[in-house]
């Protein structure tokens, strides 16, 4: 099994919520910093997540049927832009699982 680079992972999480682009009222931290809070930062990565699996199905729907626009190759990029968006996240989100596992494990 390979190893997660933690560090290009987050990079990667945060060019994607960039992309998003919530309203700056709700990825404001609760300090009022300017930054975004992690729950908001993880809900958006998890809509891109959402958005691009829509926008590879809309596609491949497109493409199926006969669409005269519908470009093949560009079906396929979307449509495996979208399967590695949902294997990151998959991965984010046993990550999480793992280090939330660690925590409740430590002695106090």
């Amino acid at each position: 099994m390979s190893t997660i680079d933690v560090n290009n992972l987050l990079a990667q999480m945060r060019q994607m919520t960039a992309q998003v682009r919530m309203p700056e009222t709700a990825a404001q931290a609760p300090s009022g910093g300017g930054q975004a809070n992690f729950s908001s930062l993880l809900q958006r990565s998890i809509s891109a997540v959402g958005n691009s699996q829509m926008q590879a199905g809309q596609m491949a729907a497109s493409f199926e049927r006969g669409d005269p626009g519908a470009d093949l190759g560009r079906t396929m990029i979307a449509v495996q832009k979208a399967d590695l968006s949902l294997r990151t996240a998959v991965a984010v989100q046993s990550k999480l699982v793992d280090a939330y596992k660690d925590i409740m494990n430590m002695s106090v």
